[in-house]
């Protein structure tokens, strides 16, 4: 089956130390990265932006880090900061994956750590994806 190129979004909330961090930005891409079927040739960038109340590490260099750091190979790994937004999410990691995935594949986007609030649908339908039939 052919591959083209996708967008999958994350987002994380945590606390601002370097280990809460390098944590949160494991667990959310980990997950993202199984849940999708991702694998090292896949990925052609990541872009990450956190909120300006979260300077203790460069989410990227976090990735870089952890244990599926090396899974990204030679991709493309940026870091900006969130836009600041009235009433915004404080504390928050946001990514965007572009990989390629089998044409068809519907993207699992991964939000968790308190972000869930950011995309209710996302998270809905990554639990309907998961239940089990009688």
């Amino acid at each position: 089956m052919a591959k083209r190129l996708y967008g999958i979004r994350g987002a994380v909330c945590c606390g601002n130390t370097a280990q809460e961090i390098q944590d949160a930005v494991y667990d959310m891409c980990s997950r993202l990265f199984a849940e999708n079927g991702l694998q090292g040739d896949d990925f052609v960038s990541l872009h990450f932006t956190m909120t300006g109340d979260l300077d203790a590490l460069n989410p990227a260099a976090a990735l870089r880090r952890s244990a599926c750091g090396d899974l990204v190979g030679t991709a493309a790994l940026f870091c900006s900061a969130e836009a600041p937004v009235q009433g915004g999410l404080p504390r928050t990691i946001r990514l965007l994956v572009t990989a390629y995935m089998e044409e068809g594949h519907k993207p699992v986007h991964i939000y968790t750590g308190g972000a869930e609030v950011l995309r209710p649908d996302f998270v809905q339908a990554q639990k309907s994806s998961h239940q089990v039939s009688p």
